[in-house]
């Protein structure tokens, strides 16, 4: 009987300390937890703010005044256009001009291919007919 009683004590020490073990390593893991949303939580914050900053450094309004302040441009008038006839020639054709043109030719042939009906080998083409 007494073998039996401190069997059972023995498992009741045991068993308390593995729940105890648990509660522990749960306790830890909650903690963790909190600190991982506490951190994620600084580092929306810090993205909010740089979000902010980065609208404020972006503005249309501030960029045309640093534009005009830093560099040297000028509006673009119309007088600065230049008229069709000052052109540059045409570069020359490396083809004749009775020629045609070699691209077009092909997509010709393969056009023509495609547009005849497959012939099987029980119907007769049309000039073996005759």
């Amino acid at each position: 009987m007494r073998l039996l009683h401190l069997v059972v004590i023995c498992s009741l020490i045991f068993a308390a300390a593995y729940v105890y073990r648990i509660k522990m390593e749960s306790t830890a893991r909650v903690e963790r937890v909190l600190q991982l949303r506490a951190e994620i939580r600084e580092q929306r914050e810090a993205i909010a703010l740089l979000r902010s900053e980065w609208a404020k450094l972006d503005a249309p309004l501030r960029l045309q005044g640093l534009v005009e302040r830093h560099l040297p441009l000028k509006p673009l008038n119309a007088t600065q256009y230049d008229s069709l006839k000052n052109l540059p020639e045409r570069p020359p054709r490396f083809t004749r001009p009775d020629n045609p043109d070699p691209i077009g030719s092909m997509i010709d042939a393969i056009d023509a291919i495609n547009e005849e009906p497959p012939v099987t080998g029980s119907v007769r083409r049309p000039e073996d007919q005759q």
